[in-house]
């Protein structure tokens, strides 16, 4: 390996591993919260805690990714590691949950930054007849990261310490920090631009709205409240002005003219419906294991290791399928899969064997995985250099909206069910009244040794219940993944000889390492 390969190789492993930590933080922070608001309180408060995190990432996406189109990746990628090591010092310091949320919110403008600004540099980086194993470890990384962070989480939290979940970033990211300064330099030149700040205001007003409307609504105040129209209203009011500013922008955040282009506009709302019923997988199966089992927080975290098995495995094959067939076969197979997948898991009941679970679970990891690595090289498929940025964040920008939507509006669905089932089964019964929260406490088996077993059964079978029937609910985002994936075109990642020449420079020495 020669010395510049080497440096090249230290690029990508400070790039893998900013992906990893901004990946990982949501899942792994998500199994912490009981305990976490059991220590700060503030229990009718906890939403803000996932929702300032999710708000400001998916607002700074697509502003980090045009802002690196027009002055460059390597600034924004270690200002988005710079803000996230600061939230995540501040958060593990936090002395009630006001302020874990605001410095969660700091996280997640720096994690904004580090995703889509690293998918990026890769493709600005590597050759384009190496883009397809690369794209496959990335999206393996990113895969991985999103289905282990429930087991790391409970781990932390059961053996060591819920502040240990925010303080583990800082060594992880202090490397990612250093290779990126150190031996990634950029040579392409950027004009200086206008920046659309009635844009970015706009967007992330409307998805705060949209957020605590979603968040809040059918917890804290009755989905018909003025609170909650008004919420939508404001939402649909700044969506609509975000939309007619981007018109009359010159240099706008999220460009429409992308979306002319059949393979992107495909990609993009495919990741939007892969997003929406991956994040079930990864939050409601743990919740299954542990309250329908009675396995420990670590024990639900440990069931995902099939998942992230597999779609890891999927990940690094769709990346070298994309070099030998287009895009679009290798996602419809992904989606057959991820459709059967879906279904599967909407038959588990009490009396489903573990094994069996893990086998359903290997078949949705496989069809997910796909999705992490072709659906980001697709995105890009037909754009410069100067324009990468701005696909990419869009991409992911729409996926994380996918995902923390379809969570909520699954969550909300599987809440409904759950407690409609409880009101059915102790009709009559002093149980009839008993809240979700309380439900939700009795995953602990300390709490459920002490329920007489006749009431035990019955809230097993309504919990389980509840989430089949949830995943059921998901085969129709997932049927939609398999119709867009379909329009996605003839377009493979090929590199002819000109293409080739083209494509070298980013990897020499002086245009990407140094």
């Amino acid at each position: 390996m020669t010395q510049q390969q080497s440096r090249l190789g230290l690029v990508v492993a400070g790039l893998l591993l900013g992906i990893l930590v901004a990946a990982i933080d949501n899942t792994i922070v998500a199994t912490a919260m009981g305990t976490i608001v059991s220590d700060l309180g503030g229990v009718d408060k906890f939403v803000w805690v996932t929702s300032a995190y999710l708000v400001t990432e998916m607002a700074a996406m697509p502003i980090f990714g045009k802002l690196s189109d027009m002055y460059g990746r390597k600034r924004f990628f270690v200002l988005g590691i710079f803000l996230f090591l600061l939230g995540s010092v501040l958060c593990g310091t936090a002395h009630n949950i006001v302020e874990l949320s605001i410095y969660r919110a700091i996280q997640g403008i720096g994690g904004g930054a580090l995703v889509p600004i690293a998918f990026t540099i890769m493709f600005d980086i590597i050759p384009a007849e190496k883009r397809g194993g690369m794209g496959g470890l990335f999206g393996a990384v990113f895969g991985t990261s999103s289905l282990f962070g429930p087991l790391l989480g409970a781990y932390i939290t059961d053996h060591i310490h819920w502040r240990w979940i925010f303080y583990i970033n800082l060594p992880v990211g202090f490397i990612a920090l250093a290779l990126i300064l150190m031996f990634y330099k950029e040579s392409m030149e950027h004009s200086r631009q206008r920046i659309d700040w009635w844009g970015a205001a706009t967007l992330v007003g409307s998805i705060v709205a949209l957020m605590f409307a979603l968040e809040l609504g059918g917890q804290e105040y009755a989905w018909g409240s003025a609170t909650i129209l008004a919420l939508f209203g404001i939402a649909a009011v700044l969506l609509a002005v975000f939309l007619y500013v981007e018109t009359k922008a010159e240099e706008p955040i999220i460009s429409y003219s992308m979306f002319r282009q059949q393979l992107f506009a495909a990609s993009t709302l495919a990741s939007l419906f892969y997003g929406a019923v991956f994040i079930t997988f990864a939050m409601y199966i743990p919740i299954y294991v542990q309250g329908v089992t009675g396995g420990t927080a670590t024990n639900s975290g440990l069931i995902l290791l099939p998942m992230t098995l597999g779609s890891v495995v999927s990940a690094q094959i769709g990346g070298f399928g994309a070099t030998r067939t287009t895009y679009r076969n290798v996602m419809i197979f992904s989606a057959l899969l991820f459709v059967l997948g879906t279904f599967l898991l909407s038959t588990i009941t009490p009396e489903t064997s573990k094994f069996l679970l893990s086998v359903y679970m290997v078949v949705a990891g496989l069809g997910v995985g796909f999705s992490f690595s072709v659906l980001g090289m697709a995105g890009i498929h037909a754009f410069d250099m100067r324009q990468r940025g701005s696909a990419n964040s869009t991409l992911a920008f729409i996926r994380s909206l996918g995902m923390t939507v379809g969570l909520t509006v699954f969550g909300i669905l599987q809440r409904n069910l759950l407690t409609g089932t409880m009101k059915d089964s102790f009709a009559g019964a002093s149980g009839s009244g008993e809240s979700l929260g309380n439900i939700r406490e009795l995953l602990s088996p300390e709490k459920r040794a002490a329920i007489p077993q006749d009431i035990m059964d019955k809230i097993v079978d309504a919990l389980s219940s509840s989430i089949s029937r949830m995943f059921m609910w998901g085969l129709i985002p997932a049927g939609l993944a398999l119709m867009t994936v379909m329009f996605m075109g003839n377009s493979r990642l090929t590199v002819t000889g000109r293409e080739r020449g083209k494509e070298a420079k980013p990897a020499s020495a002086d245009s990407g390492i140094h």
